[in-house]
């Protein structure tokens, strides 16, 4: 009897402790399922698509060799060298947008970024010395000559530059590794880049470098009769370009170090990028210089001027380059859901790009790197 009682209760307690169990588990498996399913839902609150936009300060490389011709040569040390006042500009403001597309679930990620800048410049420098007259006394009257010329340095400069760069990725996020983890990534891309520049430059150079009066010796003392000087000019226009296309490779990695997904958060931006480019490179330049001497007239004539040379020359070559590219950025982002705000510091150069000589070829590096800032919005998920 008391073996079927302990039987019975035996039963009743398997059966307790096996109801308990299974509420337990499905306990535990509904808390499971509502994380999992939260854990779904959170995942499909990323964006699956990124539009970028943004500008840069930028500043340039000066593509281009200096305008120096030797009828300037007299130019008088008291103005400033012309070349102070040829250079291409100095900064660019460029514009750059970018969308990007993540499938749900995926490491894969796509890419098509675009920048753009350009930059004028157009300056008119003119140096000279004072009029002052020249005075004598003769006979106790006071004679005084006024110059009809003076000595000067004149600088017109119109140059401007353009740039554009297009990019296509394909890239995977293989994580930051030793680099930390969480919501970080680590994006290796293989693409195509397609780069052109381009500048222009007119320039327009005069001087009289040695102006002054001629004498004539009368009872004793020099009167002024006429002024003796030289008329040097100086002009150049150019145009000069390159186009082209090829591989490129990059690596952007966001590693973030303050608060979260949700609320918001913080994260270090950095990346590295380089391609080969194969294009056309092309330069057109023409430039000529005159140099003329206006003599005393009252010796040779009134209104007399001897051009002693004056000569024209052009130039124009083009062939096909491999130009090298390498670049970089590091900056720190605010990012949330579906939008995300960066700033940082970013360089670009493509190494001997342009044919920035005159009479010969001479190869110049094109370079961009600057301050930045971006505006990301994201859609879909």
């Amino acid at each position: 009897m008391s073996e079927l009682m302990n039987m019975s209760v035996g039963r009743k307690n398997f059966r307790r402790r096996f109801l308990t169990t299974v509420s337990v588990l499905a306990l535990l498996g509904s808390v499971y399922g509502a994380s999992e399913a939260k854990a779904v839902d959170d995942d499909g609150d990323h964006p699956t698509v990124w539009i970028e936009l943004g500008g840069q300060l930028s500043r340039l490389n000066d593509a281009q060799e200096a305008f120096s011709p030797s009828v300037m040569a007299a130019r008088p040390s008291i103005f400033a060298p012309s070349q102070k006042f040829e250079r291409m500009p100095i900064y660019s403001i460029d514009e750059n947008g970018k969308v990007s597309f993540q499938p749900d679930g995926s490491d894969w990620a796509f890419s098509a970024s675009v920048r753009y800048g350009h930059s004028v410049s157009d300056k008119h420098v003119r140096q000279q010395t004072n009029r002052k007259p020249f005075v004598t006394y003769l006979s106790g009257h006071r004679y005084a000559k006024y110059g009809s010329a003076k000595k000067f340095a004149d600088t017109k400069t119109q140059n401007g530059e353009h740039h554009f760069v297009l990019d296509f990725q394909a890239g995977k996020d293989v994580g930051l590794g030793v680099f930390g983890g969480g919501d970080g990534s680590s994006i290796l891309g293989l693409g195509v880049r397609f780069a052109q520049f381009g500048n222009k430059s007119n320039i327009a150079l005069k001087s009289d470098p040695d102006w002054h009066f001629y004498y004539k010796s009368l009872a004793g003392r020099n009167l002024p009769l006429g002024s003796i000087y030289h008329s040097n000019a100086a002009t150049i226009n150019t145009s000069r370009s390159f186009r082209g296309l090829g591989p490129s490779i990059s690596w952007n990695a966001s590693a973030p170090f303050a608060g979260n997904s949700k609320d918001g958060e913080i994260a270090f931006d950095w990346g590295l990028n380089a391609a080969i480019l194969f294009g056309r490179q092309k330069a057109v330049t023409n430039h000529s210089t005159m140099a003329g001497y206006h003599g005393p007239k009252y010796r040779q004539g009134p209104g007399y001027q001897a051009i002693l040379y004056n000569h024209t020359t052009s130039h124009e070559r083009s062939r096909f380059v491999t130009v090298p590219n390498a670049g970089g950025f590091a900056g720190l982002s605010f990012r949330y859901t579906n939008a995300k705000l960066s700033f940082g510091y970013r360089a670009d150069f493509f190494f001997a790009a342009m044919d920035g000589g005159i009479d010969t070829r001479k190869v110049k590096n094109v370079g961009f790197h600057g301050p930045f800032a971006t505006v990301s919005i994201g859609l879909g998920g």
